[in-house]
């Protein structure tokens, strides 16, 4: 029989936590944002078929969301080895928070491009002078997320460091 329950053999369980969350929810968001702002471009494009491709901005922007997640869920996962180092709490504490950061971050991302998308391709249609701002209002929208990128990966970063080995 193993030595006595210490809490830590639950440990990997919220780190993996983690890397689901960042994926599931950067993909959310992802998915929110491109099916939001698609609806738009496919609105728009009846009426003005020669700006559909300068209108796929936002679909593109919404479809790097799932990219953080996706960096975030790869560095949670390959920190994730009980068998070669030891896995702590703290650890799997470190890893779920990282993956909350970034995926809800994400999350929040995606909505913000879809809905910002969708009247932004439409208004555009109709002014062409809003295209600028358009653009810079999504570039703030993606930042969100880079936000939650850069957070999840100085969290992530911090697993490892609970006890002196």
């Amino acid at each position: 029989m193993s030595s006595a329950f210490s809490g830590d053999e639950t440990a990997p369980f919220f780190g993996f936590l983690g890397a689901a969350a960042a994926l599931v929810f950067s993909c959310m968001g992802a998915a929110y944002g491109t099916a939001k702002s698609g609806v738009g471009v496919a609105s728009m494009g009846v009426m003005r078929p020669e700006l559909v491709m300068k209108s796929i901005v936002p679909v593109v922007m919404a479809g790097v969301l799932g990219i953080y997640g996706l960096i975030i869920a790869v560095i949670i996962s390959t920190g994730i080895n009980p068998k070669a180092k030891s896995y702590y709490l703290f650890d799997g504490y470190a890893h779920l928070s990282s993956g909350l950061a970034c995926g809800l971050a994400g999350l929040s991302a995606g909505m913000a491009i879809g809905i910002v998308g969708d009247a932004g391709v439409r208004a555009n249609a109709q002014q062409p002078k809003l295209f600028v701002g358009m653009i810079l209002i999504l570039i703030f929208a993606e930042a969100l997320a880079l936000y939650g990128l850069i957070v999840g990966i100085i969290l992530s970063s911090r697993a490892g460091q609970s006890r002196a080995e």
